[in-house]
């Protein structure tokens, strides 16, 4: 590996954590000895890289420090294009649009041979069934984003219809369903409303009462999941 490919792969690293990370630790995970990334962060704070932090203490990448884009491994690349198909064929349309918009940008500024791998990707998301919703689901992610509470009209597992009032806060996607994850007022506890049974929805201007990060933490305990690695940006 060069020099400039050790770097940014530190780079990369440092941006996976959220708090200070031991150089041991990061030294490690990039296959180098302490004193070589010792001198490694030197350079790349040299560079501008804005890294904070000193031996025994341990170093964070502050937010404002972007890496290059064209220096997009092949298996980076493949990940871009499968995820893109993947939404494109499981998501609602705003959704689907706005992975076809984000892929576009980035193969603007990718170099021309790396925009060729983008193109040629035989990487393949099969079909599935059509999944049909009578509400715009768009207006779901909407309320989680802005932590605030929707009225649902739903159709139960035995057919009958009931009215809901609760706190979104994680969209499932799945092979065959989408599934809204929400704390409900009507049974005081979490429930999972599939989406394809949610006849109407209406997001009220009142935000609910806990914040979505605890609503997240609280459903995982109650459904035994391991959150991701507290040091690491993870996904919901």
């Amino acid at each position: 590996m060069s020099r400039s490919e050790r770097l940014l792969d530190l780079l990369q690293v440092l941006r996976r954590y959220r708090q200070p990370v031991s150089g041991r630790r990061l030294a490690e995970e990039t296959g180098v000895s302490l004193r070589t990334l010792y001198r490694d962060i030197a350079s790349l704070q040299a560079q501008g890289a804005h890294i904070e932090g000193e031996p025994g203490l341990g170093y964070i990448l502050k937010p404002g420090f972007m890496l290059p884009p064209m220096m997009f491994s092949q298996e980076e690349i493949e990940a871009l294009v499968l995820g893109s198909r993947w939404v494109a064929k499981r998501a609602d349309g705003h959704l689907a649009a706005a992975a076809a918009d984000a892929l576009a940008k980035i193969a603007a500024v990718l170099p021309a041979d790396l925009r060729d791998e983008l193109d040629a990707s035989t990487l393949l998301v099969g079909p599935s069934p059509p999944m049909i919703d009578t509400i715009d689901v768009a207006l779901l992610r909407k309320a989680i984003r802005n932590e605030r509470k929707l009225d649902l009209n739903y159709i139960d597992t035995d057919g009958g219809e009931t009215h809901r009032t609760v706190w979104p806060f994680a969209l499932g996607f799945f092979e065959n369903v989408r599934v809204l994850v929400a704390w409900c007022e009507l049974r005081q506890s979490f429930r999972h409303f599939r989406t394809d049974r949610i006849r109407q929805a209406d997001m009220r201007e009142t935000r609910y009462g806990r914040r979505r990060p605890v609503l997240l933490r609280e459903w995982r305990a109650t459904q035994n999941i391991v959150a991701p690695d507290s040091g690491r940006v993870g996904s919901t």
